[in-house]
C-alpha cells in the first residue's frame, strides 16, 4: 500500500474514487454520443467551463480577498449565503432574467413573472438568517 501511495501521490481510496468518477463520465458520454444535440450540449458545456474561468472565478476570488481582512466567521457568514443566492440564481437564471417565458409557462404551466422576486426574497432570506446567526454567536466568542 505504501508503495502504491508514493507511486500515485495520494490513497488507494482516492484512485477508486477517480476510477468511479471515470467510469460514470465515461458512460455519460457513451448515452450522449447517440443524441442529436450532443454538439450543442458540448459547445453549452465548454462556454459554461471558459466562462466560469475566465468571469466567475476571478470575481468570487476579488470579493472573498476583499473580505479577507475580515475575521473568519464573518467571511463564512457571507460566503455560505451568497453561495446559496448564486446556485439558485444559477438554476433559475432564464426565469429570473425573464428569457424563456413561453418555454417555462408551456411546461409548468406557470406565469414566470415570480421568480425574480422569489429569488430575491429567498437571498434576502439567506444573508438575514447568516446576519442573526453571526450577530448571536458574536458575545459567544468574546468570552
Amino acid at each position: 500500500m505504501a508503495e502504491l501511495r508514493r507511486a500515485y501521490g495520494a490513497a488507494p481510496w482516492h484512485l477508486a474514487l477517480l476510477a468511479g468518477c471515470l467510469t460514470v463520465a465515461g458512460w455519460v458520454a457513451l448515452r450522449l454520443a447517440g443524441e442529436p444535440t450532443a454538439g450543442r450540449m458540448l459547445l453549452w458545456f465548454v462556454g459554461a467551463a471558459v466562462a466560469h474561468d475566465l468571469v466567475l472565478f476571478p470575481a468570487y476570488a476579488a470579493a472573498d480577498r476583499a473580505l479577507g481582512r475580515a475575521d473568519r466567521s464573518l467571511r463564512n457568514h457571507v460566503r455560505v449565503p451568497a453561495l446559496g443566492s448564486a446556485l439558485l440564481f444559477l438554476i433559475y437564471l432564464p426565469g429570473v432574467l425573464g428569457l424563456g417565458d413561453g418555454t417555462y409557462a408551456a411546461a409548468t404551466g406557470l406565469a414566470p413573472e415570480p421568480l425574480l422576486g422569489r429569488w430575491l426574497a429567498l437571498s434576502t432570506g439567506f444573508f438575514a438568517v447568516s446576519a442573526l446567526l453571526y450577530a448571536a454567536r458574536r458575545p459567544w466568542r468574546r468570552r
